[in-house]
């Protein structure tokens, strides 16, 4: 690795209550760089007595936290805005380690995304919606009370901060759960808190492993909402253990999203831009169009362009400039996009199983398959992987129908003439398209369809998820 940093890569302690304890184990957790296969630290591996306990710390300042006056919230996320703000590099270089994000799209977007959202919520809470009157009732939103964040690892400072930023501004205190695999960024979240002023016992912090601290966590009789991110299968479990005692929850999960490319769009800048959110983050991203659907007339020269484009990607060192493809988290995700590739039998244009890769590190390489058959695992799975899978059509009619022939519907695209387009995008079952490269709001309401999930996170929408509607009648 030829970075060096300073950031701290241990962490033996959990944030419950306004301050930093010991677990009520000593059990560790090792956190592994995923580009040199190195231990970089270690965290508390918490216990249900950890989650216990934060829950408690959580309810107890439940009433003060919901009854400050949101522009009182405000101030805080404007604080804590602004000390997270001043992490920005430790924050880069940490997800760069943990996660083996190349460095650019660290400071992009693993740590500039954050700001952004976590700005807009601190905004909205300082301009609370107008009281709202129907008939004669009046409408309050009220804070849904104790949330239990269960965070992925993917893109683990942005999906920790859309529900902590929208729960604290909704009025309700936080225990934080984030991913065993990238938890040393957490840290930074809560240290900035810290130095923010957030009240003691409004965000709470324990570590551990899905089974033992998330399965407290989504269970426990004390927390009012479950809002999880991660796989479809989890988020099957985290809703099944809500549901005993009929909490909310919000489920962000997998997608399998299509990039439908129509006859009349610009070739050359969908193909290009298609790769790119396709290999975004080593493919790690549940909104990647993994699927390119391309029109039969144009079939054969997309595939030249995606396979030119995908030969583009240098994988290597997250810390040097050069690279573009940084490793897979772990070595179970490495074995698992591996074996997606064993078992196909589409055409493999680029990349794949023999393609050279560092000797070191939970690498793929990126691949593009042609011929994708649409019934086919490399179609209907979410891989997690840098692997593009081609598919062709006849018609419009044929694009909706293969982009819709999938459990998800988290994301997708549509490229062509703007009303074509535009129809196409309309007639799609899933919770956000990009129309002609359309560029990401943050602002916009973000979630899925189907097995995609329930609930919505970003802007108005997502601070909705953490509010209870009253109506008030006079």
């Amino acid at each position: 690795m030829t970075a060096s940093t300073d950031v701290i890569l241990s962490r033996d302690q959990l944030y419950i209550g306004g301050a930093w304890v010991a677990s009520s184990s000593a059990d560790t957790i090792a956190v592994e760089n995923p580009a040199t296969e190195e231990v970089l630290g270690t965290v508390p591996a918490g216990t249900a007595a950890d989650v216990d306990a934060a829950v408690a710390a959580a309810r107890a300042a439940f009433d003060g936290w919901a009854g400050t006056p949101m522009t009182g919230r405000a101030a805080v996320l404007d604080r804590l805005h602004a000390t997270l703000a001043g992490r920005a590099g430790d924050i880069a270089r940490t997800v760069g380690l943990e996660l083996g994000a190349p460095l650019k799209i660290a400071q992009r977007v693993q740590a500039g995304l954050p700001l952004t959202v976590l700005r807009g919520y601190a905004d909205a809470a300082a301009r609370p919606a107008p009281t709202e009157t129907i008939g004669n009732s009046l409408i309050e939103h009220e804070p849904v009370g104790v949330v239990g964040a269960i965070t992925p690892w993917n893109y683990p400072l942005h999906q920790i901060v859309a529900k902590v930023a929208a729960a604290l501004a909704a009025g309700c205190p936080v225990v934080l759960k984030p991913s065993e695999l990238t938890p040393l960024v957490a840290y930074l979240l809560v240290d900035a808190a810290e130095e923010a002023g957030v009240p003691p016992g409004v965000l709470n912090l324990v570590t551990g492993t899905g089974p033992v601290v998330g399965a407290a966590l989504a269970g426990h009789p004390d927390v009012d909402m479950v809002s999880f991110t991660g796989s479809t299968a989890t988020g099957r479990a985290v809703a099944h253990a809500a549901a005993d005692r009929i909490a909310r929850v919000a489920l962000e999960l997998g997608g399998k999203s299509a990039n439908v490319i129509l006859d009349d769009a610009d070739l050359a800048k969908a193909v290009k831009v298609g790769v790119g959110n396709a290999f975004l983050n080593s493919g790690q991203t549940c909104t990647a169009w993994s699927r390119m659907l391309v029109h039969r007339s144009r079939y054969d020269e997309a595939v030249e362009l995606a396979a030119a484009a995908a030969r583009g990607y240098r994988t290597g060192d997250p810390f040097d400039s050069s690279t573009r493809l940084g490793p897979l988290v772990s070595a179970a995700q490495r074995d698992r996009v591996r074996g997606f590739l064993a078992r196909t039998d589409a055409r493999i244009v680029t990349g794949g199983l023999d393609a050279e890769v560092p000797d070191r590190g939970w690498f793929v390489a990126p691949t593009v398959a042609a011929d994708v058959d649409p019934d086919s695992e490399l179609a209907q799975e979410e891989i997690f992987g840098p692997v593009l899978s081609i598919i062709g059509f006849d018609d419009d009619e044929e694009a909706v129908a293969i982009a819709n022939h999938t459990r998800y519907g988290l994301a997708g695209a549509v490229w062509g003439s703007d009303d074509r387009a535009l129809a196409v995008a309309r007639r799609m079952r899933t919770g956000a398209v990009d129309v002609n490269g359309g560029a990401f709001n943050p602002l916009a309401p973000f979630g899925g369809y189907r097995q995609s999930g329930v609930g919505r996170e970003l802007g108005a929408y997502g601070l909705a998820e953490f509010q209870q509607v009253k109506a008030i009648q006079r």
